[in-house]
């Protein structure tokens, strides 16, 4: 019951593409992506405020 099959998969696929449309949904992957980095940068402990205080 857990577990996603093939046909579910493309089933939410559709479902997106009808609630957003074709156009919106390259704007959603990539503020997914950038919200991502942003995470990953902030996981490492990479802090750009720090760096620039550095460079000073």
């Amino acid at each position: 019951m857990g577990r996603f099959g093939t046909t579910e998969i493309i089933v939410i696929l559709v479902v997106v593409l009808l609630l957003f449309g074709g156009k919106k949904i390259p704007e959603l992957m990539k503020g997914l992506g950038s919200g991502l980095n942003e995470f990953k940068k902030a996981s490492k402990g990479e802090d750009t405020t720090k760096k620039d205080e550095t460079k000073e």
